[in-house]
């Protein structure tokens, strides 16, 4: 039995499968972003997002973060929303309909998917 154990432990694809984390980043007031994906964690996501956006403006913000999925930002002339989901289109509906709760005239500004 200990013989049979050990072989299913050492077995390839008996380790669970990684967890991918994302994230997109905002500013409102100069319209920048940033977007990450496949980090180890939410935070290293959060964070290569907001350093990305921080770039090109000082007041970014963390908008949407998503686990073994995909993340959008949507913006009109009035107002942004983001979302996220299992596929692309889910996130970028999501986005836009949130979007569409400020502003009207709402489009996809930016999705990124992890590799899952």
């Amino acid at each position: 039995m200990r013989k049979l154990l050990l072989v299913l432990a050492l077995a390839p694809g008996a380790a669970l499968a990684q967890d991918y984390y994302g994230a997109i980043a905002y500013s409102p007031r100069t319209g920048a972003h940033g977007w990450s994906y496949d980090h180890r964690s939410r935070s290293d996501a959060e964070n290569r997002a907001l350093s990305e956006c921080r770039k090109h403006a000082d007041d970014c913000r963390s908008l949407v973060w998503f686990k073994n999925a995909c993340g959008a930002l949507a913006t009109g002339p009035d107002g942004y929303g983001s979302g996220w989901g299992t596929s692309r289109s889910l996130a970028e509906a999501e986005a836009v309909k949130v979007c569409g709760r400020h502003s009207s005239g709402c489009s996809v500004r930016r999705w990124a998917c992890t590799t899952r």
